[in-house]
């Protein structure tokens, strides 16, 4: 695995640097191509704490894992810990035969994972929800998703006809995410 470290509002020392570097080494064990697998931790430090985002690039799907922590090399491994989780659901899903999941682990060497103690639970659709888009612009977006108290909201947007997700963001403001295929970008 190739690693990057970068540091924000901190300046990543040798020591930072080995003692990340040592404790991702763990996650070496879970891919398959070693080489093809990119490791990148962001470090952002505060007057309280420091921040680690830490995000694994393979060939077939990416993971993200983002902690917050007194402690910036408890957030590491706090980070990795998440990462080791969104693998295990992966591998859960591929065991149950979703077609989708399959693809994706291709990267991934699930044999390497120790058998967990406690069975997971099974993810499942436990409602689904249809409703018309109604075109509107972002700022309706973000009124109405206050007013309904979500962090997130579908709509239709009228200046470019796209669909749209408004979302509130971690760090504070809004996020957009609109919605890209061959029909909506010619």
């Amino acid at each position: 695995m190739k690693y990057q470290i970068v540091g924000k509002n901190i300046e990543v020392t040798d020591a930072i640097r080995d003692a990340i570097q040592k404790k991702l080494r763990r996650m070496d064990k879970y891919f398959v191509i070693k080489d093809d697998v990119l490791c990148r931790a962001v470090v952002r430090a505060y007057q309280v704490g420091a921040k680690v985002e830490i995000t694994i690039f393979t060939k077939e799907m990416d993971f993200r894992a983002e902690v917050r922590d007194n402690d910036l090399y408890a957030a590491v491994d706090f980070a990795i810990d998440k990462l080791e989780g969104q693998m295990r659901r992966l591998k859960t899903r591929m065991e149950k035969g979703y077609n989708a999941a399959r693809g994706l682990g291709r990267s991934i060497a699930f044999e390497n994972f120790k058998e967990e103690i406690e069975k997971e639970e099974a993810e499942e659709v436990v409602r689904t929800k249809s409703y018309y888009l109604e075109p509107m612009t972002l700022d309706d977006a973000i009124t109405r998703m206050e007013g309904l108290g979500h962090k997130f909201f579908l709509y239709l947007d009228s200046d470019d006809n796209r669909i749209s997700v408004a979302y509130e963001r971690d760090d504070g403001g809004y996020g957009v995410i609109q919605a890209e295929n061959a029909l909506t970008s010619k």
